[in-house]
């Protein structure tokens, strides 16, 4: 009896109602001989009857268990599944909770790209009081905000081309990553707005030359854009293509803060003609971004890779990428810097909080050192060995408002890198589609019907505007604090709630080193065993 009544219970329900009213119109339409009900049940007929064969392909199909016990019906959970994402962002997300950017920090961005009113009303959405709250001093004599355009050079002894850089450019990404309508419109904004473009690890494309915006070259371990045909470093393509006036700054990607220590392939049928002939490598081969490079083994090797990309680029500040994991590597390479004299004109600190196109969810959310504490780690290991006033540091990862930035600085950075950033000012709403080919707003999209979408020429001034009212708005931040310009942030300028009633200075979160104390010898726990276990013949750990 219970399996006679199968058909009827709320497993089946939907399949047997759609069988028994395709049955009922097919009966109505063959037994009444009036073409007109014909005309009438045949749309309903052919409705219900797709929904029942529909059915019993759900139960007859074997991957998905949901649809073998609920034909039809269960395709509503996909259907929900699949427009969560939208329904989440656009009903129900508040303004500060959304991931990985807030609703209330993408809105500035949008407001900031367009130029459009940017103020909030009635008072702070933030719960001022919760643990990890955070501040900025103000002073009581503040400054008339500052009207120069915040810049830092990056260059040191041994650079005969320093650059005068913004403390606020596009960091890494990648044509093939972004489409080349993206890519044009970043660089045009570049050029506009007196700031670097960091090409990524793809090359230098024929849409990062086109605008003529400043360029910084980041070489990644497949060395694309100056390999040999094997995959190996090509120091006389590096040479001719680094020669290039738009490139003011070259460096070589350690490490992604995203997916540190993972490499990539793009399958041979995704390299393209045009990728072939950018990134140097063959058409119908697997295109392979190696997870270690071939050109350097240790630390001392890369000291002096480092010095060539300097000398081959004829002198222009040379300096690397890397989100730091284990502690002993970075300082077993402050002490090649010692031991060769070779020193990076700058290094850019990506945390693990920075973005990616696409990367396995155990890399993205728990590996690697996140941004402030590799910052203020590289700041410090640079001071132990009396190097920081030679080099500069870049930080990067989830940066995108002047309270940010000059939260970075306030721990070792000198200027700040965005991606997401300008995504967002050039029209990206956080679908989260960036590994399947299909984004919404032609960002990141190879389908050239997609790419279409972002128009370059009014997505240029959406870049400059966001660059420039993120520049307005940390000098604002900057006047209020009593301060002229972002190498004046300290730590001392900020303060974190750490429990309900119990407030520390950023200047005890984060204590600075003597400088030469790493060289002297240090008690400090954070580097004590780390400075140990470093060598500078290898990248392993002593003992």
């Amino acid at each position: 009896m219970e399996t006679l009544m199968l058909p009827f219970s709320p497993r089946y329900i939907v399949l047997t109602i759609c069988a028994v009213v395709t049955v009922l119109l097919l009966g109505i339409g063959v037994l009444d001989h009036n073409p007109k009900v014909w005309e009438v049940v045949l749309i309903p007929s052919l409705i219900f009857g797709a929904l029942t064969l529909l059915g019993i392909r759900d139960l007859l199909q074997q991957n998905h268990a949901v649809l073998r016990n609920y034909p039809i019906s269960a395709h509503l959970r996909f259907l929900l599944e699949e427009i969560r994402p939208e329904m989440r962002q656009y009903f129900f997300e508040s303004e500060k909770d959304g991931m990985p950017f807030s609703r209330d920090t993408r809105a500035v961005i949008y407001q900031r790209a367009k130029m459009v009113l940017d103020k909030r009303p009635f008072g702070t959405q933030e719960d001022v009081y919760r643990d990890g709250y955070e501040w900025m001093h103000h002073s009581v004599a503040p400054k008339v905000r500052s009207g120069e355009q915040f810049r830092v050079t990056v260059g040191g002894p041994d650079c005969t081309k320093p650059y005068s850089a913004s403390v606020f450019n596009i960091s890494a990404m990648s044509f093939g990553a972004l489409s080349p309508s993206a890519v044009r419109a970043l660089n045009a904004g570049a050029k506009k707005g007196g700031f670097a473009h960091d090409t990524g690890e793809g090359g230098v494309s024929p849409y990062h030359r086109e605008n003529g915006g400043d360029l910084i070259w980041e070489i990644g371990s497949g060395y694309f854009g100056c390999r040999n045909r094997d995959g190996s470093f090509n120091p006389k393509e590096f040479a001719r293509v680094a020669a290039d006036d738009q490139i003011k700054m070259v460096e070589l990607k350690v490490s992604q803060g995203a997916k540190p220590g993972h490499g990539g392939v793009l399958p041979a049928a995704k390299v393209s003609e045009e990728i072939s002939k950018i990134r140097g490598v063959a058409m119908g081969e697997d295109c392979i971004s190696p997870a270690t490079h071939r050109a350097f083994s240790t630390p001392l090797e890369m000291m002096a890779f480092i010095g060539e990309m300097r000398r081959l680029s004829g002198g222009k500040p040379a300096g690397f990428k890397l989100c730091i994991g284990h502690p002993w590597e970075f300082l077993a390479i402050c002490k090649a810097m010692l031991q060769t004299g070779i020193y990076p004109d700058f290094i850019v600190v990506d945390g693990n909080e920075g973005g990616t196109g696409a990367a396995p969810l155990e890399f993205m959310d728990h590996l690697g050192m996140p941004m402030r504490e590799g910052v203020n780690f590289v700041h410090n290991a640079l001071i132990g060995i009396n190097a920081r006033d030679r080099i500069r540091i870049g930080a990067a990862g989830k940066i995108a408002t002047a309270f940010d930035m000059a939260r970075a600085m306030a721990i070792g950075a000198d200027w700040c890198n965005s991606a997401r950033g300008f995504m967002f000012s050039l029209g990206c709403i956080q679908s989260l589609s960036c590994h399947t080919d299909r984004c919404p707003t032609g960002v990141t999209t190879q389908d050239p019907t997609r790419a279409r979408a972002l128009v370059v020429p009014h997505k240029t001034e959406r870049v400059y505007n966001y660059h420039r009212a993120t520049l307005h708005a940390l000098a604002e931040l900057l006047a209020a604090a009593g301060l002229d310009h972002p190498q004046q942030v300290r730590s001392i300028h900020f303060s974190q709630r750490t429990s309900t009633t119990e407030v520390q200075s950023f200047a005890r979160l984060y204590p600075s080193l003597r400088p030469g104390e790493l060289i002297d010898g240090t008690s400090d726990l954070r580097f004590r065993e780390a400075w140990a276990m470093a060598r500078a013949e290898t990248f392993s750990a002593a003992g």
